[in-house]
C-alpha cells in the first residue's frame, strides 16, 4: 500500500479497498492487488466491474477489512490481544457466555468490555471531529515525509525531515540510480529512509517469489537475506506464511 490506511476515510476503510485517482484503480488495502476503473474482471463465472470485483476480492481473499485491521502493529491499534480476540468473537455473533467461555472471561467481564468498546468508538469520533477542526486554523507543521513503517508508525523514528531524508540517503546508499547500498549499519531513521526507498523497487498490487524479491535486492546489496528480513519487520513488505509470495506494503 502506498497509501497508509490512517490517511484515508472511514468508509474506505470499512469497506477494505479505496480509489487511487493517480492509478486510476481500486486497491486492496489487504495486500495492495489493483483494479483498474475502466477493466471488467472475471469472478466466479461472472464478470464483475472493478469496484464489485475488489469487493468481493476483500471479502473472499480476506474474509473482509476487519482481520486486516486487527492485525494492525499495536501502536496503530491500541487493542490488547484478548481485546482483538473478544471483537472477532463479536463480530461473529456469538453470545457474551459463549464468548467468555472460548477467552476464559466472566460473562460480566465481556459485559462490561463491550461497554468499554462503545465508549471508545464515542470518543474516537468526537476527538477526530475536534482534532480536523483545530488543524483547520493550525500553522503547517515542518515538511515532514510520511515514512509509515509498521514497527515505527507512530513513535519519533517516523519524524523525518525532507532535510534529514537527504541525508540519510547520502549515508546509505552509494546511488540512487541504480540504487546501490554503501552500508546497512546506519542509525534508525537513516534505516527507515532506505528501507523506505528499497521497497520502491517493488511494485505495488505485484506478488513475487522469494527468489524474485532475492533477485531485486541482490542488485541493491550483498547482503539481501538482512534487507529482506528488515522489509518485512518494518511493514515495508509482507509476505505469506509459507514464504512463498512478498508484496509490498
Amino acid at each position: 500500500m502506498d497509501t497508509p490506511l490512517w490517511t484515508l476515510d472511514l468508509p474506505a476503510l470499512e469497506a477494505g479497498y479505496h480509489l487511487d485517482e493517480t492509478r486510476k484503480a481500486y486497491v486492496c488495502l489487504c495486500c495492495g492487488k489493483l483494479y483498474p476503473q475502466q477493466e471488467a474482471f472475471p469472478v466466479d463465472g461472472r464478470l464483475l466491474l472493478a469496484e464489485a470485483a475488489v469487493a468481493q476480492h476483500v471479502a473472499q481473499a480476506h474474509g473482509g477489512m476487519l482481520d486486516c485491521l486487527l492485525s494492525l502493529d499495536k501502536k496503530l491499534l491500541a487493542l490488547t490481544e484478548n481485546q482483538r480476540q473478544l471483537l472477532r468473537l463479536l463480530s461473529q455473533g456469538k453470545s457474551d457466555a459463549a464468548i467468555a467461555a472460548a477467552l476464559d472471561l466472566s460473562a460480566s467481564t465481556v459485559r462490561h468490555q463491550r461497554f468499554t468498546f462503545r465508549e471508545k468508538a464515542k470518543q474516537a469520533k468526537l476527538y477526530l471531529a475536534a482534532y480536523e477542526l483545530a488543524m483547520q486554523g493550525a500553522k503547517p507543521d515542518r515538511d515532514f515525509v510520511d515514512i509509515g513503517a509498521g514497527e515505527a508508525a507512530g513513535d519519533d523514528r517516523s519524524l523525518i525531515t525532507q532535510e534529514e531524508e537527504r541525508r540519510a540517503l547520502h549515508s546509505a546508499f552509494v546511488s540512487l540510480e541504480p540504487l546501490k547500498m554503501r552500508s546497512f549499519q546506519i542509525k534508525e531513521k537513516a534505516k527507515l529512509v532506505a528501507l523506505r526507498r528499497i521497497s520502491a523497487q517493488f511494485e505495488t498490487g505485484r506478488r513475487y517469489t522469494e527468489k524474485e524479491v532475492n533477485d531485486v535486492l541482490r542488485e541493491i546489496y550483498d547482503d539481501y537475506v538482512t534487507l529482506r528480513r528488515y522489509l518485512i519487520q518494518y511493514g515495508f513488505m509482507a509476505r505469506t506464511k509459507d514464504c512463498r509470495e512478498y508484496w509490498r506494503l
